[in-house]
């Protein structure tokens, strides 16, 4: 069973890599919960939700560069900065940063929150 900062470091290393899908297959939950104010805070239940979910952004946007902050842990919790560079179809390129919370049980993550300043 992977440790909550091996699991840390293995997201940031994805997500830099762009490798989105791969992250949610590998290091969530069947079960996993996002709240996204992207999608109005509704909390999303379930991996294959979540994994649709990415792939539909992947879809519509060019993702150009991904940098993330040093992991920050608290007992099951971790979260990291997230600075995402970014060209939706037909659109000017955009930047967002974000702050990340991610909960770890047994192993995988069951829970993920995004606060967009």
């Amino acid at each position: 069973m992977k440790t909550t900062n091996e699991i840390a470091s293995r997201l940031i290393s994805l997500c830099t890599a762009h490798q989105f899908v791969q992250a949610y297959t590998e290091l969530f939950s069947e079960h996993a919960e996002s709240i996204d104010p992207n999608y109005k805070n509704v909390p999303l239940k379930g991996l294959n939700g979540l994994i649709e979910r990415e792939k539909a952004f992947l879809s519509i946007a060019e993702v150009h560069e991904v940098k993330t902050s040093a992991p920050i842990f608290a007992g099951s919790y971790f979260s990291i900065v997230m600075s995402l560079s970014f060209t939706p179809n037909g659109q000017e390129r955009k930047s967002v940063e974000e702050i990340c919370v991610y909960k770890v049980e047994y192993g995988l993550i069951v829970s993920q929150q995004f606060f967009i300043g």
